[in-house]
């Protein structure tokens, strides 16, 4: 394994070296210690095993290209900005705009996320990628989705007075492809009639039940279970084919 340790405050100069080590180690396993807010961490890599101490600075895994990522701490803004595939695991908390524009790979947060994660998130063909968050979201969750699913299971909304749902207002404005579900009795505050809001199913279930399998692999110190994860009630949000965002553009 080798070792990067942040030993500078973070700045361009510093961020690149950082992400110049981790392309140029010779093992495949990296340790990156001493992170508090270094950017960029992982950048456009492939191959690599990246295990950071600390908490990254914006844009963790931008661009990332097959490798993983897992973060023993909380994260800050755009974790996974447009990646291509590999996957990232957060033991904490997550800023806004997780996965933002993310084509492929899979982004796993034990904690709670900010605004406007999802935003952007697209699929072609088999790369379709995939935001699990076991908290709870800010507003704008799914904003403009174009495809993926998103999850939310609202761990962290246990004691939320009742009738607050596990996710912000606004969600899924925007969407149009995709799919995001959450874990809730209670539905998300002002959608928009260009969504459809339904309970999810037993098919619902069985489809998200190896993703739900592996975040209870991942954060196994939180107790949880599949089944009775996939117990409770879950909204399922598409997109409304009778109500599409295209009514809002002139015809040709």
């Amino acid at each position: 394994m080798t070792t990067v340790i942040c030993e500078k405050v973070p700045n361009v100069d510093v961020d690149r070296d950082i992400n110049s080590q981790i392309k140029n180690a010779p093992d495949g396993d990296v340790l990156v210690k001493n992170v508090a807010g270094h950017r960029y961490i992982g950048n456009g890599t492939s191959g690599k095993a990246i295990t950071i101490e600390g908490t990254p600075g914006n844009a963790l895994g931008a661009y990332l290209n097959g490798s993983t990522i897992i973060v023993n701490g909380n994260a800050q803004d755009a974790v996974g900005d447009t990646m291509n595939c590999g996957s990232i695991v957060i033991h904490g908390n997550a800023g806004d705009t997780v996965g933002y524009g993310m084509r492929d790979g899979k982004i796993f947060i034990k904690g709670n996320a900010g605004y406007r994660s999802g935003i952007h998130m697209k699929e072609y063909q088999d790369k379709v990628p995939l935001v699990v968050i076991g908290g709870k979201t800010g507003n704008f969750l799914g904003e403009y989705q174009a495809g993926g699913t998103i999850i939310v299971l609202g761990l962290d909304n246990v004691n939320a007075p009742s009738g607050v749902p596990a996710v912000g207002g606004f969600c899924a404005t925007g969407q149009h492809g995709g799919r995001i579900y959450i874990r809730s009795d209670v539905l998300p505050e002002f959608l928009p009639v260009q969504v459809i809001c339904a309970d999810a199913d037993d098919s619902d279930k069985e489809f998200i039940k190896p993703f739900i399998t592996e975040f209870v692999e991942h954060f196994s110190d939180l107790g949880q279970t599949v089944d009775g994860l996939l117990a409770a009630h879950f909204f399922k949000l598409t997109p409304n084919s009778k109500s599409p965002y295209k009514q809002l553009y002139v015809n040709n």
